[in-house]
């Protein structure tokens, strides 16, 4: 089987993230669970593919359930990814965080990841409409669940797109975008590149991303650019182009919660309005000295990467207080 894609753009986006230090001082993450939530294996079909995640019940009656969407990459169910040597159980931390204030969640390895890595597809097979379409079967499992009151969407960096996209299919009562692009994949990767490409080899990837915005293969891709467009990614890129984030905020249909990270140098402030811009539903929320991974950080892109890298760090207090709340909220 070959390696599943986990987008194409992640090894350009993800060097340009991970190239991060020295992590701030932080609250630490507590030995263990609150006693009276439970945690508990589960798992989904999606077609013939079957997905694994992690359900967190807080021991409050019938709660609202909070399904969780990893980011880009080989972003496991916790928010760590293979690409670094440590953990930062962003995700985690944030499933607690929102059990500790009476909310449950299911967080899932997507397809091609962790304990789902045998529902990987071929490469040159899979779509980002895969994504969208296991987030909704987890989705709607959870909303036949009688334990559960209601379900709620959260999605981070990748998975807001994913989150929103599969939001009215379940459906979800409320919707939470944290970090998300707020503008096509092919504009985000040019945005990437262009800080690190010369103009000249920078052309030829504009070129290159203008094709398959308009949903053609690529003749010849450039040796340099070759792991960014080779030909068996190419459907998979075509497919997700195609997808604009604020058209998506603007088809979820109930109220959409945007957070963003001042100190966040993968997802900008930017992206974040022009979610929020894009429903008349949306509340955006800037968490001051937050970044990507949901931590407490410096603002440089060098000065981040030990956060990255530590799972002793706590996520941003805020987060989870902004998060319970909206849910709350009739």
């Amino acid at each position: 089987m070959n390696r599943p894609l986990r987008s194409a753009s992640l090894r350009a986006m993800t060097a340009l993230a991970f190239t991060l230090a020295c992590a701030s001082p932080a609250a630490r993450v507590p030995d263990s669970l609150p006693p009276q939530s439970g945690t508990f294996p589960d798992s989904v079909q999606s077609g013939i593919t079957t997905l694994h995640g992690t359900l967190l019940v807080p021991a409050n009656a019938r709660p609202a359930v909070a399904l969780i969407i990893a980011g880009s990459g080989p972003t496991d169910r916790d928010g760590n990814t293979r690409l670094l040597s440590g953990k930062n159980n962003s995700l985690r931390y944030l499933a607690e965080a929102l059990a500790e204030r009476g909310i449950a969640s299911l967080r899932y390895d997507k397809r091609g990841i962790g304990q789902s890595m045998t529902a990987g597809l071929q490469e040159s097979d899979l779509r980002f409409d895969h994504f969208v379409d296991d987030a909704a079967a987890w989705g709607r499992k959870l909303a036949a669940d009688r334990r559960f009151s209601s379900v709620v969407v959260i999605g981070h960096s990748e998975g807001s797109l994913i989150g929103m996209l599969a939001a009215p299919h379940i459906p979800a009562v409320k919707v939470a975008s944290i970090a998300g692009a707020g503008f096509p994949a092919g504009v985000v990767i040019l945005r990437q590149l262009r800080e690190q490409l010369p103009p000249s080899l920078m052309a030829q990837a504009t070129d290159a991303v203008q094709k398959l915005e308009r949903g053609e293969a690529l003749d010849t891709v450039p040796q340099v650019l070759y792991a960014l467009f080779r030909p068996s990614v190419q459907p998979y890129l075509i497919s997700w182009f195609k997808h604009d984030p604020r058209v998506a905020a603007g088809r979820v249909g109930v109220p959409l919660l945007v957070i963003q990270g001042t100190h966040d140098i993968q997802a900008l402030e930017e992206d974040a309005r022009a979610i929020a811009g894009g429903s008349p539903r949306a509340t955006l929320s800037l968490i001051p000295g937050m970044n990507h991974v949901l931590k407490q950080s410096p603002a440089g892109r060098l000065a981040q990467l030990p956060v990255y890298s530590d799972s002793t760090i706590a996520i941003d207090l805020t987060i989870g207080d902004l998060i319970a709340t909206f849910i709350r909220q009739r």
